[in-house]
């Protein structure tokens, strides 16, 4: 259990700044639920201040509701796979069901939006001074794609599997921050690196939209350690629509039954003697060839 932060006249103290109850009201953020903000206030906003304590604008709720969207769905994702193939196995538990999705955000699926807006971030830190001008920002992209290439690192949000030649939420999403005035130094490195990174791939790459959204989110000041956070609310919803779907038209037991009959036995003598992994194996394992495919991050 989590050690209160100090004692009070009637035992110890547990602060918030969030939410609170009585036996007639609820106050979140220091308003009344329901005379304030129900019904004056979008989640969208009420995520906003829930994370950073401060009242976004008007152009800032539209950004981030912008990035919200973008990652809500993506199709037979392996989330989404994960979600519908759960419900069918437990339809008493629709929780079961969207917390195997959301579980299935990782490093190759939604978690690009973090990895790109920490990346990015970490670029900015180290930078003597901010650049003012595209051609400063592409010299400040060039040496984080050098840096990342010299330690065999990719690019985060460079690529994506299905959109080869442009990922339609790129461009939608650097609009509406430039509308509302949300477009700050993550979005214009990341533009920068989509600029420059075929000087040293020698091949064009798209922005990944997920990692456009990890630099907007970036840009609106939330924490890059929560970044992956608003992936996943967002795929919630998506994941909800699946479940939903999957009561209308149900694809879940034919996908089961089709791996099943599938199915090969492989006879364990013909594959190679397994031996614990070293530490030399490992390293290697994590360091992408140079292949198109490597150099690829994964669906948002």
């Amino acid at each position: 259990m989590s050690r209160p932060t100090g004692e009070g006249e009637d035992g110890p103290r547990f602060p918030t700044s969030l939410g609170t109850s009585t036996a007639s009201t609820i106050t979140l953020l220091g308003e009344d639920l329901a005379n304030d903000l129900m019904g004056s206030v979008g989640l969208t906003e009420l995520a906003y201040r829930l994370v950073t304590l401060r009242t976004p604008t008007a152009g800032q709720v539209r950004m981030l509701d912008a990035c919200l969207l973008a990652l809500a769905d993506h199709g037979f994702t392996p989330t989404a796979i994960a979600a519908r193939l759960t419900y069918l196995s437990a339809p008493d538990s629709v929780q079961g069901a969207m917390a195997a999705g959301l579980l299935g955000g990782g490093s190759r699926f939604l978690g690009v939006t973090e990895d790109c807006g920490q990346f990015l971030h970490g670029v900015i830190d180290g930078l003597g001074s901010v650049p003012t001008t595209p051609g400063q920002w592409d010299e400040a992209a060039r040496d984080a794609v050098r840096e990342a290439r010299a330690h065999q690192r990719i690019i985060p949000g460079l690529g994506h599997p299905v959109h080869k030649r442009l990922d339609p939420r790129t461009p939608a999403l650097v609009t509406i921050a430039t509308e509302e005035g949300c477009y700050g130094p993550h979005l214009a490195l990341f533009e920068a690196i989509g600029r420059v990174h075929p000087e040293f791939l020698g091949r064009t790459l798209v922005l990944n939209g997920a990692g456009v959204v990890g630099a907007g989110l970036a840009d609106l000041g939330l924490p890059v350690k929560l970044l992956r956070g608003f992936a996943l609310v967002a795929r919630a919803v998506g994941l909800l629509g699946q479940l939903a779907e999957e009561e209308r038209m149900p694809v879940g037991m034919d996908t089961y039954l089709f791996v099943e009959r599938h199915a090969e036995f492989v006879d364990p003598a013909r594959l190679p003697a397994a031996r614990p992994a070293s530490p030399e194996d490992t390293s290697e394992r994590q360091q992408p060839e140079e292949t198109e495919e490597s150099e690829e991050t994964g669906e948002g």
